[in-house]
């Protein structure tokens, strides 16, 4: 069997934050900060990832992305092979963090697109903004995916970094499965003979 191959990807990359706690510097006490609640990887391990192995001719990603995070998003994104395209959704947390400029209350959900929109197509009028409040530490919520399956109800989905099974979803993430996707997908891999879901 062939390497199953997806029409849409929904990652959360784990960014990295230079070691940071929630805007406390290396050292704090604060403990908002990602690298403590879970590995974080660099943009140049991130791109390590061969996500070229799972994308089909046609496909969308979906990526979280931290607003400080913005650039390397689309730098990532596009490492990955595909064109940036929009902002497909802005969570509203309804709590704001500390920021170094304005008080951070939404994240955002990038969409690049490789080769052409996926067809057939499901719902056209799915609403970019999502207002819900923030619950575990990086949990998106659930209704940014129940969107995306109205969009595309058809097609084979995939989530990357993964924190839980999704029903009609394939799911990698090392709080799922405890492997590294870099390890799974790597970038001296080319596409041959290699089958995760059954």
């Amino acid at each position: 069997m062939k390497l199953n191959k997806y029409q849409i990807i929904y990652a959360d990359p784990c960014w990295d934050y230079k070691g940071q706690t929630q805007h406390g510097g290396k050292k704090t006490s604060n403990t908002g900060g990602a690298i403590t609640h879970y590995p974080t990887l660099k943009l140049k391990e991130l791109k390590k990832i061969n996500v070229s192995l799972v994308t089909d001719d046609d496909c969308l990603l979906f990526m979280w992305s931290s607003s400080p995070h913005l650039d390397q998003a689309i730098e990532l994104l596009k490492a990955w092979g595909f064109a940036y395209s929009t902002i497909a959704f802005v969570w509203d947390k309804q709590r704001v963090n500390p920021s170094f400029y304005t008080m951070s209350q939404c994240e955002i959900c990038i969409v690049g697109k490789k080769g052409k929109i996926p067809q057939p197509r499901g719902l056209r009028n799915v609403q970019q903004f999502v207002s819900e409040m923030r619950g575990k530490h990086s949990k998106k919520p659930d209704e940014v995916r129940k969107r995306i399956e109205l969009m595309f109800p058809e097609q084979k989905k995939l989530e990357l970094f993964a924190r839980e099974k999704a029903d009609g979803w394939d799911s990698l993430g090392n709080e799922i499965d405890g492997y590294d996707l870099r390890t799974i997908l790597p970038i001296s891999q080319q596409q041959k003979e290699i089958v995760f879901f059954q």
